[in-house]
């Protein structure tokens, strides 16, 4: 009898309502009793309660931990209204991703009884299978659906079946038991020399849009396309066999192959040789998820990213090659190069992938595909590419730590599945990055490239909460009908030009950088000069790289997501024309001279001593120059001592506002042409706790 395919990841459109209603809801009960049929995989109770690894929490926590989820995002849905067990929600709500290999989690928890979180399993079956088989459905399912929040809970299980099933392969053998549904592969014999095959250059085109009819997670949609230079692939993965020189070379002991992440790993673990390896007398033995068994050489060695990058930096000393993994785009030249297609939705897959052959990898020549073989399937395939947004990436609201707290360069791609991969991970554009030293059914393949791995930069979100709220503040939403304060500034600054020449213009005490780039839309040159090189290096990053990510605080611990673009405020074609640099407006460099018109921007009232720059401003700009200066007069001890105010105090008995200092101070070289006039800004600090604050602005032209 052939064996019965584990259900594909449901097409979520098409015309039969009722037709599709019944294919989640086997797609869900299906999931649910391989989950289940995992742990059976476990030998008796003190196996649930037992860490496999220090690092992670013991398996009970994992068994109810994807039926919480349901009830979590279910309730976020709206679908449901009530907790089921608030006890148990809370438990197992986060799992643990730990920073570091040495970051032990030992929070001591009351771990509640197996029956119990079994009986908690049944009750949210029943709710899930209810509501599939009640609540209203309208094709196809979208982003927005309340049946999208369903399907990403059946996929969140498929997730932690392979990530299960790596912490029962590290679990002490004396608390597993072999069990006929997952059984290992049993073939082996003497493992094919690798080869190197060329492969010309190309464009790759990856992301997709939310029209898309299979689910995907938030990290796959948007755009991003890139140009392949040609390189050189390994046919085959790299077996035990090949990896085992790297072993005999003493390679775990050779400093100079480690990268100094993966050096530090190595000493703290005392690293040797692969987990998954077992040395017993001279022979060799390989850990599978319930039994060892002797070394197929034949298979692909299971390491994490540090051995992988290592063993190629060995290869490359040994050969004089140029030897790597692969990029993210580099996979998908491979796989564009290899003509391959999705995981057939009702025959077994040409690779070793969704449980449609055995619960273990094969050897590494079994799955030809195209010229190589494995570029799907078998073991997951590391990657150079830390993981990063696409443009037009956006958080799903369901799950909205999903990815964005994986954007830190420190979670690295791995591609193209395992043999228990199943669902959106078996699909092309599923994109799933760990830590460099997890440990997962990974391998990996080579490369040889001239060309160095392009890696995405500025993919992090910005968390410091003052440098966020200025990056909103600057290039984000408006609140209450406010305008956009610095561009305001910049076009009151423009029209009070008139006709004078535009050549060069100072943003002086430009913070994050928005009237830098809007000045840049008139004059042809826009110097932007800030006291904190942390303020410019958003403007810095966005005239570099094109986009600024930040979170911003909702309340308490809870933040947002943004993410804006040069070409979305339309400043593309102007970021050849702006600078960045560090500076002290009160002692400016003398090269900063020459300007057609200066922007002041909230800066007077915070320099140690405004009167520094104020009688020697006229030296920086052209004659007839204009000078716009922006403050809301907020002088305060802690910015600028009390004698070097400019304004604000009595003086002979009488009031002594700013706006008479700076006529005193500027009235010898300046005349006042417009102004003062009143402009207000928003800076957002909380979901729902704003400043609101009134600028007061004058315009001077330089007379003398």
């Amino acid at each position: 009898m052939p064996k019965q395919l584990f259900p594909r990841s449901p097409i979520l459109a098409g015309d039969n309502v009722e037709a599709k209603r019944e294919e989640i809801r086997e797609y869900f009960h299906a999931t649910l009793d391989r989950y289940e049929q995992l742990f059976e995989t476990l030998r008796d109770g003190e196996a649930y309660y037992k860490k496999p690894i220090s690092l992670r929490h013991p398996l009970i926590f994992y068994l109810g931990h994807t039926s919480t989820f349901f009830t979590n995002k279910l309730l976020l849905a709206g679908l449901i209204t009530e907790r089921i067990d608030p006890r148990l929600e809370s438990m197992f709500a986060v799992g643990v991703d730990e920073m570091s290999w040495d970051d032990l989690n030992t929070t001591h928890y009351d771990w509640p009884l197996i029956e119990e979180v079994r009986l908690y399993r049944t009750k949210i079956r029943d709710i899930v299978d209810r509501l599939i088989r009640e609540i209203p459905l309208t094709l196809p399912i979208g982003w927005d659906s309340p049946w999208w929040t369903i399907v990403m809970g059946i996929e969140h299980e498929r997730i932690h079946l392979e990530t299960s099933s790596v912490l029962i392969r590290q679990h002490a053998l004396e608390y597993v038991i072999p069990h006929p549904a997952w059984e290992p592969y049993r073939k082996t014999g003497q493992a094919p020399e690798n080869q190197l095959i060329d492969i010309s250059e190309g464009t790759v085109h990856l992301g997709k849009n939310k029209s898309d009819p299979v689910f995907g997670w938030d990290n796959e949609y948007g755009s991003h396309v890139a140009e392949v230079a040609a390189f050189q692939a390994g046919k085959y993965l790299v077996s035990n066999q090949e990896f085992l020189g790297f072993v005999q070379a003493n390679g775990y002991g050779a400093e100079n192959y480690w990268e100094e992440e993966g050096r530090a790993w190595r000493r703290h673990v005392r690293a040797e040789h692969p987990v998954f390896w077992v040395r017993q007398g001279s022979q060799w033995r390989l850990r599978l998820m319930t039994k060892e068994i002797s070394m197929p050489w034949d298979w692909p060695v299971e390491v994490n990213y540090h051995e992988a990058k290592a063993f190629c930096n060995w290869k490359a000393a040994e050969s004089g090659l140029s030897y790597r993994l692969p990029t993210e785009d580099e996979w998908y030249r491979l796989y564009d190069v290899a003509a391959l297609s999705e995981v057939p939705r009702a025959e077994p897959a040409p690779a070793n992938i969704h449980l449609d052959h055995c619960a273990s990898s094969h050897p590494v020549n079994e799955f030809p595909q195209g010229e190589f073989y494995d570029i799907v399937g078998n073991v997951w395939q590391w990657t150079e590419t830390p993981i990063y947004p696409f443009e037009g990436f956006d958080v799903h609201p369901h799950y909205d730590d999903f990815s964005a707290p994986t954007f830190d360069g420190r979670h690295n791609l791995m591609k193209g599945g395992s043999w228990i991969s199943c669902g959106n991970e078996s699909l092309k554009s599923a994109r799933y990055a760990f830590r460099r030293h997890f440990f997962q059914h990974a391998g990996f393949r080579y490369v040889v490239a001239n060309a160095a791995p392009s890696i995405q930069q500025g993919s992090q979100y910005e968390t410091d909460k003052l440098l966020s709220e200025y990056a909103e503040f600057h290039y984000g939403d408006t609140y209450f009908g406010v305008p956009n304060f610095p561009k305001t500034l910049a076009e009151l600054a423009v029209a009070a030009m008139g006709d004078k020449p535009q050549h060069k213009a100072l943003d002086l005490g430009c913070a994050s950088g928005r009237a830098t780039f809007e000045l840049a839309r008139h004059f042809d040159e826009v110097t932007g000069i800030d006291f904190s090189a942390r303020f410019i290096g958003q403007g810095v990053q966005l005239a570099d790289q094109g986009r600024l990510r930040y979170t911003l605080t909702d309340e308490g611990e809870l933040v947002s997501y943004k993410e804006r673009t040069l070409s979305g405020l339309g400043l593309d074609s102007v970021k050849h024309k702006v600078a960045f640099f560090q500076g002290d407006a009160c002692n400016l460099k003398p090269l900063f001279a020459g300007y057609d018109l200066i922007l002041a921007a909230n800066l007077i009232d915070r320099l140690y001593d405004p009167s520094k720059l104020l009688t020697t401003i006229q030296t920086r700009l052209n004659p007839g120059g204009v000078l716009l200066i922006a403050s809301p007069y907020t002088w305060l001890e802690e910015h600028t001592k009390r004698e070097a105010w400019v304004g604000g105090f009595k003086r002979d008995g009488e009031s002594f506002g700013t706006l008479d200092g700076l006529k005193e101070m500027l009235g010898k070289y300046f005349r006042l042409i417009q102004g003062p006039r009143e402009v207000p800004f928003i800076i957002r600090e909380t979901r729902r706790k704003f400043q609101h604050t009134i600028s007061e602005v004058t315009i001077w032209e330089r007379v003398a």
